[in-house]
């Protein structure tokens, strides 16, 4: 009978330590064959779950790229879990194909990205494991976080140095100060291709954004205005956080969005850049925190997102 004791105090303890080890660490979790990520769980049991959505181009769940690696969105998962709020972040579709060696990217699509976001959401709603869920989008990650937020139901929407323009109107922006002369050949070539759905008369100098092969993705990805999507939501439910050191998205980006929504909150952080880094000098120190994985990430874009769930 003793025996039998100890045996069901061991199996007992055992199962104690077992479930105490579901919180506070790291785990691995493949939804499905495009999406491969990690579950970070606060050391307390929470009902609160974010899923990070990250940029564009071939990025990893913690924000890097092959030629970058700044760990900004593994950061903001960790300063998440310190506060109470578990998180989901995932590495991005292209990626996932490329390590496949499966890229074709004439059939890349940008409503790829927003069906793997909705798979996300889905995927952990199945689990009854959180009972609030909120998407977090990054850069290119907002457009496809808003608008997987008006096909699936979550607890709030975060727009994180998020554009509030479709991305023909940022291109064409972008060229007018970079390269002036070609302004006006890139609105021709994008309103071609709105039109006929392919452009083939483009300077040779904008091929990286009318290549072929790239044009099916760009098609898809113009079709979205940010605006227009985040108007679809519900404001008092909506967070835009941009930061006035941010190089690649401008605080006005954000104004757009808050535009499109006037119910929305706008939270503008000083001196945050798009990697979410605080930069007190200029656009040499922005570009190098870009490789500084162990530089912290402003302590106030956590706070201010935790805040955002944890306000009701």
């Amino acid at each position: 009978m003793k025996l039998q004791i100890s045996l069901l105090s061991l199996l007992m303890s055992f199962a104690l330590i077992s479930n105490a080890q579901e919180y506070g660490k790291n785990t691995e979790i493949r939804i499905n064959l495009n999406i491969n990520g990690t579950l970070l769980t606060s050391k307390t049991p929470s009902k609160d779950l974010v899923i990070i959505i990250p940029g564009s181009g071939p990025t990893d769940r913690d924000g890097n790229q092959q030629m970058t690696r700044n760990n900004s969105l593994k950061l903001l998962a960790d300063g998440l879990a310190k506060n109470g709020i578990a998180s989901y972040r995932y590495d991005k579709r292209v990626l996932t194909l490329i390590r496949r060696n499966a890229l074709k990217e004439d059939k890349l699509s940008f409503d790829m990205f927003i069906e793997d976001a909705i798979a996300t959401v889905n995927f952990f709603k199945k689990q009854d494991r959180f009972s609030n869920i909120y998407i977090v989008g990054h850069s290119q990650g907002s457009l496809v976080g808003m608008v997987a937020a008006q096909q699936i139901d979550v607890a709030g929407f975060v727009s994180l140095a998020g554009s509030g323009q479709a991305i023909d109107k940022t291109i064409i922006n972008q060229v007018a100060l970079q390269m002036p002369d070609l302004k006006e050949k890139t609105e021709t070539a994008f309103k071609t291709l709105k039109e006929k759905g392919k452009v083939s008369n483009y300077s040779p100098a904008l091929a990286s954004i009318f290549r072929p092969s790239v044009q099916p993705f760009m098609a898809s990805w113009m079709q979205y205005n940010p605006q227009e999507e985040i108007a679809r939501l519900d404001g008092e439910n909506v967070l835009i956080i941009t930061g006035t050191k941010d190089i690649q998205i401008s605080e006005e980006e954000a104004s757009l969005l808050q535009k499109g929504n006037p119910k929305a909150t706008l939270v503008t952080i000083p001196k945050m850049n798009h990697v979410l880094r605080i930069i007190e000098g200029g656009d040499l120190e922005n570009t190098k925190s870009y490789n500084l994985s162990g530089l912290p990430i402003a302590e106030d874009v956590i706070s201010h997102i935790s805040e955002f769930i944890k306000r009701k």
